[in-house]
């Protein structure tokens, strides 16, 4: 647990903040591959730096003490985190996963594990009752996103994991879209809780990266097994980037959500807009559920134009908001599901899930909100089919 009352605090101040040997505030970046031993079996705490590396551990330390966990992993990108926690399942053990998730998670599983005899099924985590059901005896873990992307779907967490327990489930919680800001999954019942970095921790689309805390000691030794063993670590500039952004992520978060709330408001109330998903409208789905467990919607969104609307046309008239895969940088940057981020997703699963060809997914930046609003306004009129 964090030694500061206030998550603002710990982000500047958690895990290891100041160089003890120098005063530095900053934890220098230890751009080295081996440590010079003192002797045979006489090392200084680090003798490679695949399996240790000080501004590495800062990070790790860091991100451990903001998700309220026992200890924390670096990893060269959100995939390879999971990847890593992936690695704890045996083979003919199967795995849940949101029914709407982030398509490299889905072809994680679905391309890769599955070679390994680790196999999963798209569950409705949404609705405990339902949940439940899908429980066999040959399910050993359960990957929730809450708010899931691209549909901002909200899961119970602490529902589920109750549930995930009594069946004996390892509960993972990708918490990419919150950050620990904003949702802590551990404090909710969570054993694991995994990120992709590279988005609002680090939060400036300069640094791919991917993080996982675990709860206990005894994931704890086996994650830093597999990490040591597969060699996916984070290079120490990174870590040092990844530090720096974080500790900015407060006063980020806030922007990011405010402009959000606003742009919601705008398409709800858009003629031109047949649907919203965001958590922070009251009418949303799991609305009342993402206000128990969460700060706030955090800054995601996703909408569909009416029929009479172009899509193509309007990705091609934004002027500010840029059409890019990724999210959580200070920029705005808007993406097309289906053929971006989830193109992984067969056709089929995708119209199953709701994901659908005309999904429009925004990431909400910190830019001035009206010329957020702008932009978008003329795109949309743009885009009407006359």
């Amino acid at each position: 647990m964090s030694k500061f009352l206030n998550t603002e605090t710990a982000l500047i101040h958690g895990g290891i903040s100041i160089d003890e040997r120098t005063g530095a505030v900053n934890v220098p970046i230890y751009q080295t591959s081996t440590y010079k031993q003192d002797g045979l079996g006489k090392m200084r705490g680090y003798e490679y730096s695949r399996t240790g590396n000080p501004t590495r551990e800062a990070l790790e330390k860091l991100i451990a003490e903001l998700e309220g966990g026992y200890a924390g992993f670096a990893f060269a990108s959100g995939m390879a985190a999971l990847t890593a926690v992936l690695s704890l399942l045996k083979s003919g053990d199967r795995v849940l996963i949101s029914s709407n998730v982030y398509g490299g998670t889905f072809r994680l599983l679905d391309k890769v594990f599955n070679h390994f005899s680790i196999n999963y099924t798209i569950a409705d985590t949404a609705d405990t009752s339902v949940y439940e059901t899908q429980i066999t005896d040959d399910v050993k873990a359960v990957i929730i996103e809450s708010p899931a992307n691209p549909l901002m779907t909200v899961t119970d967490i602490k529902a589920v994991a109750e549930i995930s327990h009594k069946h004996g489930l390892l509960v993972i919680v990708d918490n990419t879209f919150m950050t620990p800001y904003l949702q802590k999954p551990l404090e909710l019942g969570a054993d694991i809780v995994v990120h992709s970095a590279t988005k609002y921790l680090g939060g400036h689309s300069d640094v791919v990266s991917g993080l996982a805390v675990v709860n206990s000691q005894e994931p704890a030794e086996k994650i830093a097994f597999i990490q040591n063993s597969t060699g996916g670590v984070l290079a120490p500039f990174d870590s040092f980037l990844l530090i720096r952004g974080i500790k900015t992520l407060a006063v980020r978060m806030d922007r990011h959500v405010y402009n959000a709330e606003k742009t919601a408001e705008f398409l709800s109330n858009h003629k031109a807009v047949k649907n919203v998903y965001y958590p922070g409208l009251e009418n949303s789905q799991g609305y009342e559920t993402n206000k128990r467990q969460a700060k706030n919607g955090g800054a995601m969104i996703s909408f569909e134009l009416n029929e009479n609307y172009d899509i193509e046309k309007f990705f091609e008239s934004l002027e500010l908001v840029s059409l890019a895969e990724s999210l959580g940088g200070v920029e705005s940057l808007v993406c097309h599901p289906s053929t971006m981020t989830h193109a992984s997703i067969t056709a089929d699963i995708r119209k199953k899930v709701g994901i659908t060809d005309g999904l429009i997914r925004l990431s909400v930046g910190i830019e001035n909100i009206d010329d957020i609003l702008s932009d978008i306004a003329q795109a949309v009129e743009k885009a009407e089919i006359k």
